[in-house]
């Protein structure tokens, strides 16, 4: 069945929020799975190869995220978080095809480690 998305992810009216903690600067752009933060709650671990500066990461982790869900670019926004690590992107579609296609990325990060 997968992952579950539930604890980093939000379910809205016009599609899901991802809470995610992003490694700018990174050799590679990659979603690579799901992680506990320090105080309890759940990550999706992303890495980009942009740089924190000037929005440049924000901009990769968006590109990122719809090239990986199969998503317009422009359905994807940083909306928490522009100058920390620990995110809340928002993606806008249909909410529970967005969450089962995240499912299925995140089975594939796991069958690859």
């Amino acid at each position: 069945m997968g992952p579950n998305v539930k604890g980093f992810c939000r379910i809205d009216a016009d599609g899901i929020t991802v809470f995610v903690r992003l490694t700018p600067k990174s050799s590679r752009d990659a979603v690579e799975g799901i992680a506990d933060a320090a105080d309890g709650r759940r990550h999706l671990i992303a890495r980009v190869r942009a740089v924190p500066e000037d929005g440049k990461a924000n901009k990769a982790l968006e590109k990122l995220i719809a090239k990986t869900l199969r998503v317009a670019g422009g359905g994807v926004s940083v909306t928490g978080g522009a100058t920390s690590r620990l995110k809340q992107v928002h993606i806008m579609g249909e909410p529970q095809a967005l969450a089962a296609r995240l499912r299925a990325v995140l089975s594939s990060a796991e069958d690859a480690t």
